[in-house]
């Protein structure tokens, strides 16, 4: 068994030399078998053998390609913000991935945090959770967290996140690489959004927009970043960003792209002399907090900033002596908004609503 981070080495190419190889090898081979199974489930649903459900209101869906986090929670919240605006009844639909008992996973916390007035269901059967939403609040809008893999609901419109860090998967479908199914599969989004768009350079951003176009030419591109607003600690007290910038500090993270939240904080002017990396939708236990304190306070540092999603699941203002904080971002489109929006715009609710074709 290999850890996470020689696992990404490994399929990065990262590490080199003959056991590296061969594990590639190894991994190359497992990848056929399961990237066939994906592929004729996809083209079930595409057949029609497997059933799509329409539930009577339209559905938008926001996915990605690959394992891992490339900020969907920031644009599902920011989808069901654009929505309410309009006086539209939103629910947001995920399968709760971690989720622990009534309250939910780390996502859920983040939600509601951004999000307070708008419903949220978790649960594996999506739409049994889109009947749910509409029958009892009366939701004239689904937001499907996470839903790209997800083809059981009928959706109106799937937008597809591409972390600019890593956008393709190495190429590979798991376990050789980190993409959920061929990249080929990409031809079914209307929308392709690249995230964190601010951390690679212009050359690098057409770079991706071109090799998605040759996989998918009519989709609408359009770029955001993930803006870095204030730090906020566990009791709800807000600190500027300048009251650590230019200044020592530790971070960890337990997401799905750890790397990006780390270049987030550097490119923002605080210094991270220490960071470590959990995995997603890590559940930190009360030997975590202990060894975090101690390695908080034998560092020379201000404080330690973590994620809201970590945050949430830890409920404290301070970690050994150190004070916790996390970081507040807010997305900003830097390209394709006005396009969205008027794609978004076509799917206000009607008064009369009639099932899509078959």
């Amino acid at each position: 068994m290999i850890d996470g981070r020689t696992y990404y080495q490994v399929i990065s190419g990262q590490q080199r030399g003959l056991w590296a190889g061969l594990l590639r090898a190894i991994l190359a081979a497992a990848e056929v078998p399961y990237s066939w199974i994906i592929q004729a489930r996809n083209r079930a649903y595409d057949r029609g053998t497997f059933r799509t459900f329409w539930v009577g209101v339209p559905v938008i869906s926001v996915g990605n390609l690959v394992l891992g986090g490339t900020g969907k929670t920031p644009l599902v919240a920011w989808l069901a913000q654009w929505y309410r605006r309009q006086n539209v009844h939103v629910a947001i639909l995920s399968r709760g991935y971690g989720a622990l008992g009534d309250t939910g996973n780390d996502e859920a916390a983040e939600l509601r945090r951004l999000v307070p007035d708008v419903p949220h269901y978790q649960q594996a059967d999506r739409v049994q959770a889109a009947e749910l939403a509409i029958s009892q609040n009366g939701a004239q809008l689904l937001i499907l967290d996470d839903g790209f893999q997800h083809r059981r609901l009928h959706r109106d419109l799937d937008l597809v996140l591409l972390d600019a860090l890593e956008p393709f998967g190495f190429g590979h479908v798991f376990p050789r690489g980190t993409l959920r199914e061929p990249l080929t599969e990409l031809r079914r989004a209307h929308v392709l959004v690249l995230s964190r768009a601010d951390l690679v350079d212009e050359f690098t951003r057409r770079e991706i927009e071109q090799k998605a176009r040759q996989l998918n030419p009519d989709a609408l591109w359009a770029e955001v970043a993930y803006c870095p607003q204030h730090l906020v600690n566990a009791s709800g007290e807000a600190a500027p960003l300048s009251a650590y910038r230019r200044q020592n500090v530790a971070a960890f993270c337990g997401v799905g792209n750890p790397a990006s939240f780390r270049l987030t904080l550097e490119r923002h002017g605080f210094r991270v002399i220490a960071f470590q990396e959990f995995p997603d939708h890590y559940r930190y236990r009360p030997d975590d907090l202990d060894r975090l304190g101690r390695w908080a306070d034998q560092l020379d540092i201000k404080a330690v900033i973590c994620t809201q999603k970590d945050l949430v699941k830890l409920g404290k203002d301070f970690l050994g002596k150190r004070p916790l904080w996390a970081l507040v971002s807010q997305i900003e489109f830097l390209s394709g908004q006005e396009k969205l929006e008027e794609k978004l715009a076509a799917l206000k609710p009607k008064t009369n609503t009639v099932p899509p074709p078959a």
